[in-house]
């Protein structure tokens, strides 16, 4: 990997980034390997570089059927938290939010992970209430949540409606504030250039088209670039879970859905903290280059393509503003959409699969960003040793088959929790 001076840094600066060479390099696939990795998102490539670097193993490939960072990567709103309700999540995402931490170090990358804190609002006194229960819950397990005043949000937050006549009256809060935002097309280069320097092979434009298996055992995997030998392979692949399983033989519980999402033209510095809601789907962030970043609820219909309605756009505004009335002011820059992959419990399913060899890490709904470095650590730990992690046990795909759901909200098969 070529490294750079202040002084290059500087020159690239002024000559239009001419000389910059590639961070990591475009291998063609070998016959085989020790392990692989289906998915160049940042979980398929967290889960490379933890497999390199702690299971020890030697010869792993990456395999992205389009660019890296060019799924849902890179079609998010950049949220990290830890703050759910039920115990198992809690500890999945807290490990992941440790790792947060010290990501940035870990990868010799600035992934620009800011705590800026998590906000959820409450416009009620059962929002409060619910506020209140998963404050306990999560401070009995030593994570840090604090409960807030209307005041208290008031002075965090100083353009929110809070008058009496507001669409969404604000009664108080619930802040993370350890919680924040990643830049994401920064955490997939990340991993990819650290992966690399370890000696993963990231290929790229690589489509995986079938499975080697024998005697119930993965053998090899078959791609648009030809048949790679292995007997480990970890699919992490968001949307399109479901149709790598179909290859593979099996069918998960799983409904693929499109969520949206959108950025206005960049202004000054508004908003501090990231904004969620209890109530309404809802959140509201500011970009480090300014631009107001919204999401909302997903689209609710089951599809793989990632090209959203606009009916989806005109809520998610009209609940913003709501909130925030000095944002009707600004002009919608651009929007996107993600394939998210609903489990039917809302937590998703990171382990084994009906064929030996053959490991997954999906069903992360619209949370699976957050999750970035824990998932991908756990997604290694399964892959090397063949068994689920303690914190990963709960969320087994048998799970389902024996009632064992991890269900955050109560919702059943429609789970609603960002």
């Amino acid at each position: 990997m070529k490294r750079y001076s202040a002084f290059n840094l500087f020159r690239e600066g002024l000559n239009g980034h001419k000389g910059w060479g590639p961070a990591w390099r475009s291998p063609e696939p070998a016959r085989s390997y020790d392990a692989v990795i289906i998915g160049g998102g940042g979980h398929g490539l967290a889960a490379a570089y933890y497999l390199a670097k702690i299971q020890g193993l030697k010869r792993i490939a990456v395999l992205e059927r389009g660019w890296i960072g060019g799924g849902n990567t890179g079609r998010n709103t950049t949220i990290v938290r830890s703050n759910y309700r039920q115990p198992q999540i809690q500890r999945l995402l807290e490990f992941s939010l440790k790792l947060w931490e010290g990501l940035s170090e870990e990868l010799n990358y600035n992934v620009m992970f800011s705590q800026r804190g998590a906000l959820f609002l409450g416009h009620s006194d059962s929002d409060m209430t619910r506020l209140a229960e998963r404050g306990d819950a999560l401070r009995c397990n030593g994570i840090d949540a604090e409960l807030m005043t209307p005041g208290q949000v008031a002075r965090l937050i100083p353009l929110l409606d809070m008058s009496d006549r507001a669409r969404f009256p604000v009664h108080g809060g619930l802040i993370q504030r350890r919680g924040g935002t990643a830049r994401h097309d920064a955490v997939a280069w990340g991993y990819a250039r650290a992966a690399d320097v370890r000696g993963v092979d990231i290929i790229q434009n690589c489509e995986v088209t079938g499975f080697d298996i024998r005697g119930g055992r993965i053998a090899g995997i078959r791609t648009s670039r030809g048949d790679i030998a292995t007997d480990r392979i970890g699919m992490s692949v968001a949307g399109a879970s479901g149709q790598v399983a179909a290859l593979a033989g099996f069918t998960l519980p799983i409904e693929s859905h499109l969520l949206q999402a959108f950025v206005s033209e960049p202004v000054k510095p508004m908003i501090d903290t990231v904004i969620m809601s209890q109530s309404i789907h809802c959140y509201i962030s500011q970009s480090d280059k300014g631009e107001v970043v919204l999401g909302g609820d997903p689209d609710l219909y089951p599809t793989y393509s990632q090209k959203g309605v606009p009916y989806r756009l005109e809520e998610v505004a009209g609940q913003a503003i709501s909130l925030i009335p000095a944002l009707s002011r600004l002009r919608m820059l651009r929007s996107w959409a993600g394939t998210t992959d609903m489990s039917f419990d809302g937590s998703p399913i990171i382990g084994t699969t009906p064929v030996e060899g053959l490991f997954i890490n999906g069903g992360w709904c619209y949370g699976g960003f957050k999750a970035t470095p824990g998932a991908g650590w756990l997604l290694a730990h399964t892959v090397a040793t063949g068994a689920p992690h303690d914190i990963n046990a709960p969320f087994g795909l048998d799970r389902f088959a024996a009632g064992a759901t991890v269900d955050e909200q109560g919702t059943g098969p429609m789970p609603q929790a960002h």
